[in-house]
């Protein structure tokens, strides 16, 4: 039987969305949402559609408890939130080279933020 942390990093190879749940700042409820990310090695990179302004990430910050589903598989990890303005230049490059430009530019209104997983 596979490893399930392996299991989860071949099924986020494959994928082209995910879901991640988060803590609730305010409500202490489990949010969940489906989102776009970029796998690159051990890093999980996650744009928040409407950069710091967008509630997800407004959660991580206050609790970053981060669940990642991969069809099936899921993973708890602790998100890192990126305010470096290159580091988020370079993660929206990365988002621009999986899903395109113009669907980039349709989808996401502001990007002063991301989030960094560290896959173990």
């Amino acid at each position: 039987m596979p490893n399930p942390k392996e299991t989860l990093k071949d099924r986020l190879a494959r994928y082209r969305q995910i879901k991640i749940s988060v803590i609730g700042r305010k409500s202490g409820h489990t949010i969940s949402m489906p989102v776009w990310f970029v796998l690159e090695g051990e890093r999980l990179y996650l744009l928040p559609v409407h950069g710091s302004d967008t509630q997800w990430y407004k959660n991580a910050l206050k609790n970053p408890s981060i669940r990642v589903y991969a069809r099936g598989v899921e993973a708890e990890f602790r998100a890192k939130p990126v305010a470096d303005a290159k580091i988020v230049k370079s993660v929206v490059e990365k988002f621009r080279e999986k899903y395109g430009a113009t669907d980039v530019k349709k989808y996401y209104s502001k990007f002063d933020v991301a989030v960094v997983v560290t896959l173990p």
